[in-house]
């Protein structure tokens, strides 16, 4: 299938727009399906694209009265579920979502939570992961957020544990004047309107919708800034790539503090109506999955994933006890694929993986395989709507254009280049910078590479590694 051939929504001017009109193109199409527990697979929680247009609406409004607007950050740390999605799209509704990775420290989070001046928290409640919630709530608190909400399962059932400190709403939008709200994201919500954004505008295009971590783990994170036409075009390549149809099945475990999980398989699958299955709170991270794999793939008629190399390496090793015939988008990016993994994974399964190539300066993805066009060692084809060029640096600095097919340092342009980097709060309000790393639109990759005359791009090491001797760029790993 042509990227001609394929029908999907127009650009809007937002993340939530995109919602609102994939829910009144397909209002009874199942957009995802939650997985609790891998081990009882059959069981789970659709949402029809209407539902979730609703509830996202909700939390938006919820969002609203506790104090949130466009400029705010809400900052989303927990394990995967469908509320941490339909907040992680609330946020971008009404101000700007913050993705976190629970799994830093208690010093980072605190870091981040000031550098994005966030004043609102979601993150896994008691019965969802209860170390973490107790982690996070002395973390919220020592730095001053206003209200603290609490996830719970996808499956929960009955009255869930008491919350310490937990308040009411503010009914005079000022939380700021009152001690932290600490309460479950269900109660918040509720007697919230579902159909309209009350009291905020719909955001623009060049409003900002996310800030997203870099790194972090080891060091200080940087973090990058997103703009709703970002992700929207982005998205939009991505599913112009994938040609994937209205309620075809894509299966979604990376988790949503990673742009992969929030791009790849939770906005670009709204352009085309398809419906995103997640299979359970740790997804690739759980070993319970690994002993249904393939008979998740067949109950839910999965036609795509996108998964990191381990991912790829651990399946190549589950036995194929299922009906597979339905996948034909094994994804794979994040990290270097590995030739042994790639053929690996294509003996065990008669899938070739379909490799990508991304940055979350560039938003998310920036090229893919189409299926039937793997090329030795291309990391795939430029996706539409961005541009992709290598570039020879000269000791002064200056940028030459390399011919296709010659390496240099690899350099994207187009639309879905981020907004730059957040700088300090302190110099007042959100502000991002682009310096050092976008020149005249294009975006300094730090990627050795090369793109031939079709369009395909080729990695062959980073760019701080270069030598620059008489004109000259060298890349050692030739050497």
């Amino acid at each position: 299938m042509t990227t001609q051939e394929i029908e999907i929504l127009p650009q809007p001017e937002s993340t939530y727009q995109l919602l609102l009109d994939a829910a009144g193109a397909w209002p009874d199409g199942i957009a995802t399906q939650w997985i609790p527990d891998p081990a009882e697979h059959t069981r789970c929680l659709s949402w029809t694209y209407a539902e979730l247009a609703g509830t996202v609406t909700r939390i938006a409004n919820a969002l609203t009265a506790l104090g949130v607007r466009r400029p705010d950050a809400v900052t989303l740390s927990s394990v995967n579920t469908s509320m941490l999605y339909a907040a992680t799209l609330a946020a971008q509704a009404v101000g700007i979502a913050a993705p976190v990775n629970p799994a830093l420290s208690g010093e980072r989070i605190a870091e981040l939570i000031r550098r994005t001046g966030s004043r609102v928290l979601l993150t896994a409640g008691p019965e969802l992961d209860p170390q973490l919630w107790k982690r996070m709530l002395g973390v919220a608190r020592q730095a001053g957020m206003t209200a603290i909400l609490a996830l719970r399962l996808d499956d929960a059932h009955g009255d869930p544990p008491a919350l310490a400190g937990t308040g009411d709403v503010p009914a005079d939008n000022d939380p700021a004047a009152r001690p932290p709200i600490v309460a479950y994201l269900d109660d918040v919500i509720a007697g919230q309107p579902s159909g309209h954004l009350a009291g905020a505008d719909r955001p623009t295009a060049t409003d900002l919708a996310a800030f997203v971590h870099t790194g972090g783990t080891t060091g200080a994170p940087k973090i990058a800034a997103h703009t709703h036409a970002n992700q929207l075009a982005c998205g939009r390549g991505i599913a112009l790539s994938s040609g994937l149809a209205p309620g075809e099945g894509v299966l979604a475990g990376l988790p949503l503090f990673h742009v992969n999980a929030l791009l790849v398989t939770g906005i670009a699958p709204m352009f085309s109506g398809s419906r995103v299955v997640w299979p359970g709170p740790a997804g690739y991270r759980d070993p319970a999955l690994y002993a249904r794999f393939w008979t998740i793939i067949e109950h839910y008629r999965i036609v795509a994933m996108s998964a990191v190399p381990t991912v790829y390496s651990r399946l190549a090793q589950v036995p194929v006890d299922a009906d597979m015939s339905t996948l034909r988008l094994p994804i794979v990016g994040a990290s270097p694929l590995p030739a042994s993994v790639r053929e690996d994974f294509a003996r065990h399964t008669g899938r070739r993986l379909l490799e990508g190539y991304g940055l979350t300066e560039a938003t998310c993805a920036s090229t893919f395989t189409p299926p039937g066009e793997e090329r030795p060692g291309s990391v795939g084809r430029v996706l539409p709507g961005q541009q992709m060029k290598a570039v020879r640096i000269g000791e002064d600095g200056s940028w030459a254009d390399c011919a296709p097919g010659q390496a240099g340092v690899l350099v994207i342009g187009g639309p879905a280049v981020f907004a730059g980097y957040l700088t300090d709060p302190r110099l007042g309000g959100p502000r991002v910078s682009r310096e050092g790393v976008v020149r005249d639109g294009w975006l300094d990759t730090g990627d050795l590479g090369r793109v031939d005359a079709d369009g395909f791009a080729y990695l062959t090491g980073r760019a701080k590694d270069l030598i620059i001797r008489g004109g000259h760029n060298i890349d050692p790993r030739v050497i």
